[in-house]
């Protein structure tokens, strides 16, 4: 195996985290987390944190296609519970315009997943495309949904102050 396909299943599983033998999934979400949070850094930074959180969540998104195929033919298997890249690079969908605090991320992350094991419609129907393209689609349906709950959790909680 080169070092670049080495690379693209290291990147697939998570650094590793998708060979958890609990939840591998929700484990191997968990990068998503400081991703958020150096988008909106940089984001913020350029004076443009909606829009460029927008360009970096569908860069990501893309980026996780050719990675989850690669650790579906490494794994020899559609769609491997160890392959995880869907999961942490379209976890950034749902923080969209969402400020990052402890209890929006744990929002975030908790309607991201259920979303994401749910597979609301169109979701579970995209996941039947071949290779990267049906893994991570689907959970770029599952996080714009999640975007949407995350949303009105912060209208809910600014209207009673929190």
């Amino acid at each position: 195996m080169t070092y670049a396909r080495k690379l693209a299943v290291w990147l697939s599983t998570g650094f590793g985290l998708g060979y958890s033998p609990i939840i591998p999934g929700t484990i191997g979400s968990l990068p998503g987390i400081p991703l958020v949070w150096a988008i909106q850094v940089a984001g913020r930074g350029l004076g443009h944190e909606v829009a460029f959180h927008i360009a970096a969540a569908a860069a990501l998104a893309l980026l996780a296609i050719p990675l989850c195929s690669a650790g579906e033919r490494a794994a020899g298997q559609k769609d491997p519970h160890c392959v995880v890249a869907d999961e942490y690079l379209t976890f950034p969908i749902s923080m969209i315009g969402i400020p990052f605090s402890p209890l929006m991320i744990g929002i975030a992350f908790v309607t991201n997943r259920i979303l994401d094991i749910v597979k609301p419609w169109p979701a579970r129907q995209i996941q039947a495309l071949p290779g990267g393209w049906g893994i991570t689609l689907d959970d770029v349906f599952s996080a714009t949904y999640s975007l949407a709950l995350n949303h009105l959790a912060l209208w809910a909680l600014i209207r009673v102050g929190m």
